[in-house]
């Protein structure tokens, strides 16, 4: 395309001129290969512009490999000169040899690659159009016969491996095999792996989409249905068992490991139902078990093309899921490798594990990651792993029972492996201050309360299981299984059938003792938690700490790892992929985030591109002022050491009290955290600023529950339209919110509901927490310092920038929108503080030092935009 001009972009209206260059140099991103941050505000239509430039280049793309094709298969085989230099790519990079070989045999070879070369192409192209005719026949309803139960049961089996493991008895674990030991076994045993690599389907070349929340997954799925490209493109959206889940059963468990747990179970017992060896040589089917009716060959096969055949979010897919009676769970797992594009969670493509049991494969494909803002966080936190003393005891005596009672059954591997477990975690609760006794209650285990942090090593050495090959206990199986499987994965599985065959209460834990919280920790298996601890501990030494909080008794103490280095996560994402997007709203500050994330993962400058683009509001919609002082003179500056102060708080009021009698509709005010937020919350009480406040606008506060959330929010917006419409004596509603919580990420404040919004202070993270201590420190030593700053202090700076750049942006949400932001802190005016504020917001950004020139602009740009909005109605 490139050779022709640029590249056209189907676009379902006029672009505006930043998407047209968005779209452009996305195109070129993925064409390059390259690791792209892209900036877009919301409200610029960024959902759009990702797909439709992402899509039209994938488009581009396959059109292109199709050309190659043809031109290399001309007639019946391909010219000489075609196939050399189509194989010259691929063997420029073998060295000649050393010995001069007979022209025969160099010819030979020549035309027997060349007949390889034509074949894999044949190959290729009649795959692609047996899939492209596949698809067409779907998307024109026809009626579709398949003879493909084998291959589909093979798949869901692969899909399902390494969660199942089918054990080669019902409770027993199969033999545990080093991947040393597996090598050197398969090298001299015959299989079937032949027959697994034909049922697997290749994958295509495809566009993984991630984002955060599974809301936002829809609504990009709803922005591809409005593309131009929805009738074409094949997309498949995955999600998590709790989510796709249409087994009314197996739902109403709850929780997301006791939904995965009995998912999981019941398809082992589907595998299982098969003829089973009795003493006298006879046989006879074992006693019948539960089964999800949802996963059925056929019902799977047919919701699979569905799937392929329209765009459809979760929700769409569910109904029909349910009217069909097919387990959408799996249905769009068997759709992932005939897919173009594929919507998934964060966690399903970050986690390398997550990837393998999803059929995730990236190489060679594009990964788009949107909202990417806390990128570095989400690694952080998927790969950070807690345990609780009652976890571990728990585990600890599930494991010796089961042990204990299939001694006799069990192979002499396993045994050791089981004792080398059980060690392990009598060394972590030691550590905790706790000894593993049978009959021995962690509760009535005393400790003295305390937090320490330590190095993965000095960790080890305090457990003494520093001799212990973690890496051995918790790595794979066989490389000839298609899915990796743990060994603690297995002896997990086998205690849960062992304990749900017994039906037995936990010892552990007698009643009236526990929480409900901790109830439901403890619901779920404490193996499979142990086993994601010690998968943390097989880190890198530098890349981690184990923080240890003893506190009352060893069933509430905890040790969590804290992954220090999300980029030596991230690096295999970026070198398998053939380019990486990260995109968001607000990706200030750039530099910080590719050093930590990008550099730190071993990528190249050269590979890395930016492209930051500005709103597609008038500039006069938008005023951003930066307060110094209030009304009365005084200085806003809310430090640890002033702000509670009743002058500051009261000076607060002031400026809150003056605004609310200018803006119209809905403020939104961010206080710093929720105990400040409680703090000056009862100090207006108690001086009468609330009463003030309340006697103009109607006042809400952010919920405490997160179920809460969007009963607060309806009452807010039917409130603001009330106002609106009836007049009175309120002009709308004040919403008291905080940086961070509930409504300053994916809540959209646009039009009336957000016309203010009021930041107090600067929401800084709390420094004297260890972890972050601990985090600075680490960077401090590893990462290059510049500007005259510690890479420790830039961290802090960051994370607060970035938490008022998610929060004031919830106000202007589309091109008409217009909103004033008040950052109320004169530290806000700061040079390096300002340049960590979005391009669009900083480039109209005015500081006033005192408050009535402030108040003064505020007031003229309200007036104005009222005036406009009267004008327009009277035409």
């Amino acid at each position: 395309m490139e050779e022709a001009g640029a590249p056209h972009f189907p676009f379902p209206y006029q672009p505006y001129p930043i998407q047209e260059q968005f779209m452009q140099a996305l195109y070129g991103a993925l064409e390059h290969g390259k690791v792209g941050i892209f900036e877009s505000p919301t409200g610029t239509g960024k959902s759009l512009s990702l797909i439709c430039g992402a899509l039209s280049w994938l488009r581009d793309h396959e059109e292109k490999r199709r050309q190659e094709a043809d031109r290399l298969l001309q007639g019946d085989g391909c010219t000489s000169l075609s196939i050399s230099s189509s194989l010259s790519t691929t063997t420029s990079s073998t060295p000649p040899s050393s010995s001069a070989e007979p022209d025969w045999i160099t010819d030979f070879v020549q035309k027997k690659a060349e007949r390889d070369f034509v074949s894999k192409l044949k190959d290729e192209e009649l795959r692609r159009k047996k899939r492209e005719e596949h698809l067409e026949m779907i998307r024109n309803n026809s009626q579709l016969k398949y003879a493909l139960k084998r291959k589909v049961e093979h798949n869901i089996l692969i899909l399902s491996r390494g969660e199942l493991n089918n054990p080669e008895e019902e409770l027993i674990v199969a033999e545990y095999e080093s991947d040393d030991e597996s090598k050197t076994k398969n090298k001299f045993c015959g299989g079937d792996d032949d027959d697994e690599d034909d049922l697997v389907e290749e994958h295509v070349t495809k566009i993984y989409y991630c984002s955060r929340t599974h809301s936002q997954l829809a609504q990009f799925v709803h922005e591809v249905q409005k593309s131009p490209f929805s009738q074409d493109i094949s997309l498949v959206p995955l999600g998590s068992r709790q989510n796709m889940c249409v087994n009314e059963e197996v739902r109403r468990l709850g929780s997301v490991q006791r939904i995965n747990d009995r998912c999981m179970e019941m398809q082992k017992n589907k595998h299982d139902q098969r003829p089973k060896e009795v003493e006298g040589g006879k046989r006879k089917r074992g006693a019948s078990k539960a089964v999800c009716p949802y996963v059925g060959a056929q019902g799977l096969q047919t919701l699979r093309d569905t799937v392929l055949g329209a765009v459809r979010d979760i929700e769409q897919l569910l109904s029909l899921a349910r009217e069909t009676r097919s387990c959408p769970y799996y249905a769009t797992r068997l759709a992932i490798p005939p897919a173009q594009l594929v919507v998934l969670p964060y966690q399903t493509v970050l986690h390398e594990g997550t990837r393998r049991a999803s059929g995730v494969q990236l190489k060679g494909q594009v990964l788009i990651i949107d909202e990417a803002h806390n990128l570095s966080d989400v690694l952080s936190c998927i790969h950070s792993s807690e345990l609780t003393g009652a976890q571990l005891c728990r585990a600890h005596s599930q494991l010796a029972q089961y042990s204990e009672r299939y001694r006799s059954r069990l192979k002499a591997k396993n045994l050791m492996y089981i004792k080398q477990i059980l060690f392990v975690v009598e060394g972590l609760v030691r550590v905790l201050g706790g000894k593993c006794k049978v009959g021995q209650n962690p509760h009535s285990q005393t400790t003295q309360a305390a937090t320490e942090l330590l190095t993965i090593n000095n960790f080890l050495f305090k457990a003494q299981i520093d001799n212990i090959n973690l890496f051995k206990v918790t790595t794979t199986t066989t490389r000839s299984q298609p899915q990796h499987t743990a060994i603690g994965t297995e002896i997990g599985e086998g205690i849960d059938g062992f304990y749900g065959y017994c039906q037995q209460p936990d010892t552990e834990s007698p009643p009236g003792q526990q929480g409900a919280a901790e109830d439901r920790e403890l619901a779920a298996s404490p193996m499979m938690q142990v086993e994601g601890f010690f998968m943390a501990l097989t880190n890198a030494n530098t890349d981690g700490r184990v923080v240890l909080h003893t506190q009352g008794s060893v069933a509430v103490s905890s040790m969590k790892f804290l992954l220090l280095n999300p980029a030596v996560h991230f690096a295999q994402v970026l070198k398998d992929c053939r380019a990486v997007i990260i995109a968001g709203g607000t990706m200030q500050p750039v530099s910080d985030f590719k050093q930590e994330l990008l550099f730190s993962a071993g990528v190249g400058a050269e590979r890395i591109i930016e492209f930051s683009c500005g709103h597609v509001i008038p500039p006069e919609n938008i005023l951003p002022i930066v307060l110094c002082s209030g009304p009365s003179g005084q200085e806003l500056e809310f430090t640890f050491q002033n702000r509670d102060t009743p002058h500051m708080m009261e000076e607060t009021g002031r400026v809150l009290s003056n605004l609310c009698n200018v803006v119209p509709g809905g403020v939104v005010c961010f206080f710093p955290s929720y105990d400040y937020s409680r703090r000056i919350l009862e100090n207006w009480e108690a001086s009468g600023v609330l009463a003030r406040l309340s006697s103009k606008k109607k006042i809400f506060q952010e919920p405490k529950k997160a179920n809460q959330v969007e009963k607060v929010l309806n009452e807010f917006s039917r409130t603001i339209q009330r106002c609106a419409v009836d007049g009175g004596t309120l002009s709308g509603a004040l919403l008291f919110s905080v940086v961070g919580g509930k409504m300053s990420e994916g809540i959209n404040f646009s039009d009336e509901l957000g016309r203010c919004i009021v930041m107090v202070g600067m929401p800084y993270p709390n420094i004297k927490s260890p972890e972050l201590k601990e985090k600075m420190a680490y960077l401090d030593k590893n990462l290059p310092h510049s500007g005259g700053r510690s890479p420790g202090q830039a961290l802090i700076e960051n994370l607060c920038m970035k938490a008022v750049n998610q929060s004031i942006g919830r106000a202007i949400r589309h091109r008409e929108d217009y909103a004033c932001i008040v950052l109320c802190d004169r530290r806000y005016s700061r040079p390096a503080t300002l340049a960590k504020l979005p391009d669009w917001i900083r480039a109209h950004t005015r500081t006033h030092t005192s408050f009535g020139p402030a108040f003064a602009s505020l007031r003229r740009v309200i007036h104005t935009h009222l005036q406009w909005i009267i004008h327009t109605l009277c035409l």
